[in-house]
This record gives C-alpha cells, sequence and structure tokens, in this order.
C-alpha cells in the first residue's frame, strides 16, 4: 500500500481527515463551508425565481415551475454520480492509498464524461414529449421547453462541477467549493439581471445565466485542484480503466444517481397533478418548493457530509466515531426543525409574497400551506437523509434505493388517488406521509448494519 506523503501544502490529511481530534468540531469546519456551497448553488434557481416573477409575471414563474421536477431529474442525477464517485475517492483517503485514489479520480472522469453525454442526447430529443406527458399548460409551454433544454443541453457543465466538487470534498476540503460558488452566484446574479431585463430572453433568460454561471464555477473549481490539491491530479498511468474500479465507481455513482432521480421521477409523476390545477397552483408550488428547499438546506448539507465523515472513518475502521457522528447529526436535525416550524408559521406569506413577487390570494395562501404541512417534518425528513447518506457511505447500494423506491410509489399513488380527491391538500400531504415510512425502512437498516460494531464495544 502506498502512504501519503506529508508535504507543507494547502491539502494536508491532517488537516482534512474526519477520522480523528473532535468529531463535532471536524463536521462544523467540514458543514460550514459546505452549508454555504449549497447555499449558493441553491440561490441560482432561487434568484431565477425572484427576478422571473417579480420581472415577469405569474406565468413565466409557472413556465419554470412546470419543468422543476425535470430540472431537478437532471441535476440530481448528476449530483448523485459525483457524490457516489466521491464515496470511492474518501474512502481511498481515509485508508491512506494514494495510488488508489488517482486510479479513482480518473476513472470518474471518464466516466463522467461519457454518462454526461448520453444523458444530454435523451433529455433533449425526448423533452417536447416529457413536457406534453406532464400535461404543461399550453399558454407557458414555449417558455418552459425553451428553459429546459437549455439546462439540458449543458448537462457536461453540471456534470463535471459536481465531480470537481466531489473530489475536494472527498478528502476534506470543502472551502474551496464554497470559494467557486460564491463567485458564481455573484455572476449568476449579474447575468440573471442583464439576460432577463436589458436582454429581454424572458424564462431562457434565466436558463442561459445559470448556464454560463456553472460553467465559470467548473473552470475555477478544477483550476483549484491543479493549483493546490496535487494529491487529485491523477497521472497517464491512472487513466487505465480497471474493471474493478469501474464497478466500484458505477456501483456508488448510479446507486446515488438512480437514489436521487427515482425521487424526482416521483416528483415528476406529481408535478402532472399540480400542472393539473392551474398556472396559479403550479405558481405557489414553485415558490413554496423554492423556499423549503433553503430552509431544508442546514439539513441536507449536515446529511450529505454524513457520506463523506462515515466513508472515511468505515477506511479507518473507525466504528464507534461513525455511531457518535450519526447520534449528533440526529439530534441537530430535532431540534432545528422545531424552531423553524415556529417561524414558518407567523411568516409563510410574507416569505411566499416574496419569493413570488405574487399578491395573488391563491398563490400566497396555497403556498404558505405547504410550507406550514411540511416543514413541521423536517424532523423526520432529517432523520432519514442522515441514515441514507451513512448507509451509502458505508458502501451499502442497494439499501438506500429501497427509500427512493418508497418515495417514488408513493407519490403514484398520491397523484392517481388522492390529488383528484383533495386537490392541493393532497400534495402538500405527500412528502411528509412518504417521509415517515422511508424514515422507518432506514432505521431498521442502520441497526442491522451497525449491530455487528455495537457487540465490539
Amino acid at each position: 500500500m502506498v502512504y501519503f506523503v506529508f508535504k507543507k501544502e494547502a491539502y494536508r490529511m491532517k488537516n482534512h481527515s474526519l477520522t480523528q481530534g473532535s468529531i463535532a468540531k471536524g463536521l462544523l469546519f467540514f458543514v460550514i463551508p459546505l452549508f454555504f456551497s449549497n447555499l449558493f448553488q441553491q440561490l441560482y434557481n432561487t434568484i431565477d425565481t425572484i427576478l422571473v416573477g417579480h420581472f415577469l409575471g405569474d406565468n413565466a414563474l409557472a413556465a419554470m415551475g412546470a419543468t422543476a421536477a425535470i430540472f431537478e431529474l437532471i441535476v440530481q442525477f448528476s449530483n448523485g454520480c459525483g457524490t457516489g464517485f466521491s464515496i470511492v475517492t474518501a474512502r481511498y483517503f481515509g485508508s491512506k492509498n494514494e495510488d488508489e485514489l488517482k486510479k479513482s479520480v480518473a476513472t470518474s472522469l471518464i466516466l463522467g464524461l461519457i454518462i454526461s453525454i448520453a444523458i444530454t442526447i435523451v433529455s433533449y430529443v425526448f423533452m417536447p414529449s416529457l413536457l406534453t406527458l406532464l400535461k404543461t399548460p399550453r399558454i407557458i409551454y414555449n417558455d418552459s421547453l425553451n428553459y429546459i433544454r437549455c439546462i439540458s443541453a449543458f448537462l457536461i457543465i453540471t456534470m463535471f462541477y459536481n465531480l470537481g466538487a466531489g473530489m475536494l470534498r472527498a478528502i476534506g476540503d470543502s472551502l474551496r467549493p464554497l470559494i467557486v460558488l460564491f463567485c458564481s452566484s455573484i455572476i449568476n446574479i449579474a447575468l440573471d439581471i442583464f439576460c432577463i431585463t436589458i436582454l429581454d430572453m424572458g424564462v431562457l433568460g434565466a436558463g442561459v445565466a445559470t448556464v454560463i454561471a456553472q460553467g465559470i464555477s467548473t473552470i475555477i473549481c478544477f483550476f483549484l485542484i491543479w493549483k493546490d490539491a496535487k494529491i487529485l491530479i491523477p497521472k497517464k498511468e491512472h487513466f487505465h480503466m480497471e474493471s474493478s474500479m469501474i464497478n466500484d465507481l458505477l456501483g456508488q455513482g448510479f446507486s446515488m444517481g438512480f437514489m436521487f432521480s427515482i425521487v424526482s421521477i416521483g416528483t415528476i409523476i406529481l408535478q402532472t397533478g399540480i400542472n393539473g390545477l392551474g398556472t396559479q397552483i403550479i405558481a405557489a408550488h414553485t415558490a413554496a418548493r423554492k423556499l423549503m428547499s433553503l430552509l431544508c438546506l442546514p439539513l441536507s448539507t449536515l446529511a450529505a457530509s454524513m457520506a463523506t465523515f462515515v466513508s472515511q472513518n468505515k477506511g479507518a475502521q473507525n466504528y464507534t466515531r461513525i455511531m457518535k457522528g450519526v447520534r449528533m447529526a440526529n439530534t441537530c436535525g430535532i431540534i432545528y426543525p422545531m424552531f423553524l416550524s415556529i417561524i414558518i408559521y407567523f411568516t409563510a406569506e410574507n416569505l411566499v409574497h416574496f419569493l413570488s413577487g405574487s399578491s395573488n390570494p391563491i398563490v400566497l395562501e396555497n403556498g404558505a400551506m405547504y410550507l406550514k404541512i411540511n416543514v413541521p417534518f423536517f424532523i423526520v425528513l432529517s432523520i432519514l437523509l442522515n441514515l441514507r447518506n451513512t448507509i451509502q457511505g458505508f458502501g451499502y447500494k442497494i439499501t438506500p434505493l429501497i427509500s427512493s423506491l418508497i418515495e417514488f410509489f408513493g407519490k403514484i399513488v398520491f397523484t392517481l388517488f388522492l390529488v383528484p380527491t383533495f386537490k392541493y391538500l393532497g400534495v402538500c400531504f405527500c412528502e411528509p406521509i412518504i417521509w415517515c415510512m422511508m424514515a422507518s425502512q432506514l432505521l431498521f437498516s442502520y441497526h442491522r448494519i451497525i449491530k455487528p460494531f455495537k457487540a465490539q464495544n
């Protein structure tokens, strides 16, 4: 086995490893930059939503919202693959195997290129049929098609950003991805204003601004790796494809990619029910979903960090440390939603108005109802996200997929039977009920996985 040489450079293992020292301190320093990175990532779409809603109106906002689930499907699969690949890299970092680490990076780049090109071609060709299948209202169809085609045509940018950022996080550095996203978010804001208000490009302008800003973030990310993270730069011999490495990476990458995709496909199916409720409900749901994504960010960020934390500590065989980390994450996931629920109860309509720019009572009331019902269930959501990423970090591929299938079939049931009966109220209760089912399955699986290691203590 090849061991790391400790050099006087930015990426020292002792500074970025999550296998030693205080768990709380290690996770805190890892999670804070990761949180702000994810926050700026969310701002890409949230700023688009604010500007489109305020400058272009409810119909334009609905045009973006009608494609939100498709956008999420495309981006989340790319994100899932990048995260899955980085789990393999994190494991080799934790076990101090530099040669295999570089091989994992090289193979990830090749696989990422192939996957992104394939998805781009398929999604671009079949997008019109998909929007028709989703019952997208005629009045917003063209705007929806132009926006989502712009995003899908440049999927390779999204994939390679996720690969670059994922590799940095695999070795414990979440600071540089934050710097990258901060810069590109500022650029995105400027481009949004320029494309939407000055060039008068409409909804398409939001897509163009997002693509350009994300392209810049990808270039900066790989420049920082080349400049400071020499440990992640493979040599020519590392690009030799080995079947064992390909299987490991595809197993982890596709597992997380399909896990996120199955969830997104379920959301797309649910979107068909929402689209049938009219443009005002679509606008309300779009604003509420954006807000919920922002409010959930601390929980999803902490959960995402658990995949790296667990993978590194599994490589170092620190199983007691893993259990302590999971308990700490779950405790945080209970406290935060309790305070958040109180705030949302009094401010939901004002928040929906701020994000959407709408004064329509139907938009405000339905958006607020969605938030008031869903946010208290963040406690359940936090536990299921923590456990799902923990199990993924252990290297299990099927168990997280099962939880995603529960969500997938649950959304089909709601779309077919409950949304037609209870309208938007059925949409509001859809995910909380499904989260409870998913959390139960993951709790059972986690205790089965961790039981042998408990017996050793």
